[in-house]
């Protein structure tokens, strides 16, 4: 019986599971929302406060233990120290943890994370939510209609014929002169 054992199976095993956990909220740390379904944002939401509560802390003991548990690695092999900084501030989520995140949530005592539901996914009806942040601003882009569409592809078209012609007269210019 699994009396009192109140842990979410998610259909898979315990290792892929708990890889799977550390990316949903790898993503979530570095895109500040994801969109998953609402059993994992469950899960997920729970290792998430956990890290921000040792974001907090702020010790490099409470480091170790966030990028062991997030299972984060390092930028590898890069051949320049611009490629390096640039990883850093893009990808290393331990640092965008301990630095950008943790500090937004100094005065809140905890739920740093909310699940919005918003519907069911098309293909097997899966209830989707949206997990994000609650004190961090996200800047979020207004989905585009096929009008919209239609334009900006008009626009790209014609911006990329332009420049082109101009080329071609000057080519003619050029060997007309000549």
């Amino acid at each position: 019986m699994r009396h009192r054992k109140n842990t979410a199976k998610l259909g898979v095993k315990s290792q892929h599971k708990r890889a799977m956990v550390a990316n949903l909220v790898s993503s979530l740390i570095k895109h500040k929302r994801i969109t998953t379904t609402v059993a994992r944002a469950k899960v997920a939401r729970r290792l998430a406060d956990q890290m921000v509560t040792l974001g907090k802390a702020g010790t490099l003991a409470a480091r170790r233990l966030a990028a062991a548990r997030l299972m984060a690695r390092g930028p590898g092999a890069l051949p320049d120290k611009e490629a390096r900084q640039q990883w850093s501030k893009n990808f290393d989520v331990i640092r965008i943890l301990f630095d950008e995140i943790a500090p937004a949530f100094k005065n809140r005592n905890g739920g740093y994370t909310r699940v919005v539901r918003i519907g069911a996914r098309p293909g097997d009806a899966a209830e989707i939510a949206i997990l994000e942040w609650t004190d961090v601003v996200v800047k979020v882009e207004a989905p585009k209609t096929e009008g919209d569409k239609k334009a900006e592809a008009k626009a790209d078209a014609t911006a990329e014929k332009k420049p082109a012609k101009r080329a071609t007269k000057k080519a003619k210019t050029e060997t007309a002169k000549a």
